[in-house]
């Protein structure tokens, strides 16, 4: 957690940037498209924080973050939209980790596991 939340964020879209998790913008005259993900933050942050997400759809799938990778990339879905659905879920996770340490709010539909 101290390597990615080390410093104070203002708000979810400096969070999302900082591990580049974000799409690149390409701009050229009047065309604007949104490249893939900016790649800026930490490799290893953003690799496990991948792998979290994948955890996350296996273990807690009631919550509101697995409908939507439900939805988005359910039902004939090819492999590079479950992907890019991934890299998003990715993305949703961290912002609701940075939410649960700084607000205290937990992830819509998440199950916590109370400690013994």
């Amino acid at each position: 957690v101290l390597e990615l939340f080390w410093r104070k964020f203002d708000n979810r879209k400096q969070v999302g940037a900082a591990v580049g998790l974000v799409p690149q913008p390409y701009n050229s005259g009047e065309s604007r498209v949104d490249q893939g993900i900016s790649k800026q933050g930490n490799r290893r942050v953003r690799s496990l924080l991948i792998e979290m997400g994948w955890f996350w759809l296996r273990y807690q799938p009631d919550s509101a973050i697995s409908r939507w990778f439900a939805a988005f990339a359910g039902g004939g879905c090819s492999k590079r939209n479950k992907r890019v659905a991934i890299v998003a879920v990715a993305r949703r996770l961290v912002i609701a980790l940075w939410r649960y340490l700084e607000q205290g709010v937990v992830p819509d539909g998440a199950r916590l596991k109370v400690k013994a």
